[in-house]
């Protein structure tokens, strides 16, 4: 059975001292207006309502993160609800199928994902199973017993992480805008913070990215300062050179806080738009294309 590390292991001091400067507001998920410079973020004073993770929305503003008169190398992208269609939507696909109590899962993972961004970086599953240090199966037996069906049963552990995220899909429109980014000579990688099973469709990945780094085969996650960093290494660059894309605040804040410059996807017409702008790359007629077909990762 696996152990969370504990505080007095060097490392997860060192992490959880670069998490507290990454400066996250736990309440909704967006940096405070002094962790990142006023040039690498332009705040969209409207509000609205976003999920960042199922179980999670809270009021957030949009973020979209210009620098003016830098010259980008590389674009690096989340994973799941960019590339694939909102994790919102197979989360709740799945909670329907199998009759999950909808209250007690939301209670569960508001706690759960909160606490994966804790600024004293709290020993929790999530973030063992996010660097490897927990496999999915593990993490089931822990998730399991804390969920129970409408009608009072219980929910079986085994190949519920899969389960979860069967109606998850890819987005061809967003492989396009990638492919278009890279077809103009720009470099561009994944990083994703892996959920315990290796379902990534790896055959697309070679039109994809120049990089792909994944949370538990690299031992790191996102917003961990280390991950970013490497990530931009991986392309050879430095991370002023690189554009970050990721449905969730926390992880963009966290990103433009090392230097990078980032985008928040919530669609792939604004995305295009957000990428075109910066990059100066024509992604015209990006976004029109419907989601796939396919099983993939968080």
């Amino acid at each position: 059975m696996f152990r969370l590390p504990g505080p007095e292991n060097a490392n997860e001091r060192e992490r959880a001292r670069r998490r507290i400067r990454i400066g996250l507001r736990l309440d909704s998920f967006v940096p405070q207006a002094t962790d990142i410079p006023a040039s690498r973020l332009v705040t969209d004073p409207s509000w609205t309502r976003q999920a960042t993770f199922p179980g999670t929305d809270e009021w957030a503003p949009n973020i979209v993160s210009v620098i003016k008169g830098t010259k980008f190398r590389g674009v690096i992208t989340d994973w799941g609800g960019v590339l694939t269609t909102p994790i919102v939507t197979a989360v709740q696909a799945w909670i329907e199928a199998e009759g999950i109590d909808w209250t007690r899962y939301r209670t569960v993972m508001r706690a759960w994902v909160f606490d994966a961004y804790d600024l004293n970086g709290g020993r929790i599953p999530i973030h063992a199973l996010e660097r490897g240090e927990c496999s999915g199966p593990e993490f089931e037996e822990i998730l399991a017993p804390q969920l129970f069906r409408v009608d009072g049963g219980a929910v079986p552990a085994e190949g519920l992480l899969r389960r979860m995220f069967a109606a998850s899909v890819p987005v061809p429109a967003m492989y396009d805008v990638l492919r278009a980014v890279r077809g103009a000579g720009l470099r561009t990688a994944l990083l994703s913070n892996s959920w315990g099973y290796d379902d990534y469709p790896r055959a697309d990945f070679p039109t994809l990215f120049d990089a792909v780094v994944i949370s538990s085969e690299c031992g790191m996650r996102k917003p961990e300062e280390e991950i970013f960093l490497h990530a931009a290494e991986s392309l050879g660059l430095e991370p002023e050179q690189c554009v970050f894309i990721d449905d969730i605040e926390a992880n963009v804040a966290a990103a433009a806080a090392c230097g990078m410059t980032g985008v928040h996807h919530t669609e792939v017409a604004q995305t295009a738009a957000a990428l075109q702008n910066l990059l100066g790359v024509s992604l015209v007629g990006a976004g029109s294309a419907q989601p796939g077909t396919g099983n993939t990762m968080p």
